[in-house]
């Protein structure tokens, strides 16, 4: 698990190959990360948007941006933590990801980039 903390924000990510989904011969790689959002600040915060880049191993690089994660655009009060999972293709058994989700503070409308630490994405075979 990786984490970072920006103003307040602490986001935690985890990642998990999914051979069930992954068709190598294809050059299809299947990862799913859990992602964990904790606000550490006095105030609530709105995720508004998201922004990744996603890195594969051949040195190929995609943009993935737009609003909230997974169709939501949760408001996380003091001490709460908001968790979600999503999943990214790779084309190689090896990549990254990175990025930064755009927050909005409640108490004043004042927005925010957090960021989202770099992960690994690396099928478990590769690790031997």
């Amino acid at each position: 698990m990786v984490t970072a903390i920006t103003d307040g924000v602490k986001v935690s990510v985890e990642t998990v190959y999914q051979p069930e989904y992954s068709n190598p011969a294809n050059e299809h790689y299947m990862f799913a990360y859990r992602v964990e959002i904790s606000n550490l600040s006095d105030y609530a915060v709105q995720l508004m948007r998201r922004q990744w880049f996603i890195f594969d191993s051949n040195s190929s690089r995609r943009e993935v941006e737009g609003e909230g994660v997974v169709g939501l655009q949760p408001i996380i009060q003091p001490g709460e933590t908001h968790v979600y999972v999503s999943g990214c293709n790779l084309k190689t058994d090896m990549g990254s990801m990175k990025g930064a989700y755009l927050m909005k503070r409640d108490i004043d409308g004042s927005e925010f980039e957090v960021d989202i630490p770099e992960f690994q994405l690396i099928a478990p075979y590769k690790l031997n």
